[in-house]
């Protein structure tokens, strides 16, 4: 059974209480987390200082802790970028900048590799989307892994007209889950969804608000 995490952008703040206690039990192998950078190929550092890395502190708070860190960024080699993913205990897409970090993992052929994995694979913000079948992003609609049938979408504004009407359409396709107030998740497992915190889902083009464990 696969497990994919889909989650919020949470700041200094880190996993919830929740978030964290689901990913104690599902993380079961701690030997490699692998990060994907959405960085912007101008924005990126040679190599990261994981100490500054919001997503691994994420971790740290949570007292999740692996034998290994290792980050995919614009300079890493196609070979070493694949080998890190075949080898990964957690395969994590981070925020930032979602077609900068789909055309990463379409430049080092890391589509089938991510998919294929039985690591936990997880997104936040910009990696939830490209984790997504489809997402609107500028007001264009963009494909994802399509690693579930749905579209996700982090810190969204339910009170911006024009931002729910985009959903709105995309929502005639498929279902949209729409996490606010940075502190939603929206974890599949399998055919399983459970939510976490404050989670909307947007389908034909009606918004309900959803019950979290």
């Amino acid at each position: 059974m696969k497990t994919h995490y889909y989650l919020d952008w949470y700041e200094d703040k880190g996993f919830s209480e929740k978030l964290a206690s689901a990913l104690q039990k599902d993380i079961n192998e701690r030997k490699s987390l692998v990060f994907i950078s959405a960085d912007k190929l101008e924005d990126q550092v040679e190599q990261p200082d994981y100490g500054d890395v919001y997503e691994k502190k994420w971790f740290d708070q949570a007292e999740i802790h692996f034998e290994s860190y290792n980050f995919i960024h614009h300079s890493t080699p196609k070979e070493e970028a694949q080998r890190l993913i075949q080898g990964a205990s957690v395969i994590f897409l981070c925020g930032g900048f979602p077609k900068h970090q789909m055309q990463l993992i379409t430049q080092l052929e890391l589509q089938d590799l991510i998919k294929d994995s039985p690591a936990v694979v997880m997104g936040t913000s910009a990696g939830g989307m490209n984790m997504s079948k489809s997402y609107v992003d500028e007001g264009k609609i963009y494909s994802g892994l399509a690693l579930g049938p749905f579209s996700f979408e982090a810190h969204f504004d339910y009170a911006d007209i024009g931002l729910v009407n985009e959903r709105f359409a995309l929502s005639k396709e498929m279902n949209v889950y729409v996490a606010a107030d940075q502190d939603g998740a929206v974890i599949v497992k399998g055919e399983k969804i459970e939510i976490i915190g404050n989670v909307y889902l947007v389908a034909h083009s009606q918004i309900h608000q959803l019950a979290g464990i």
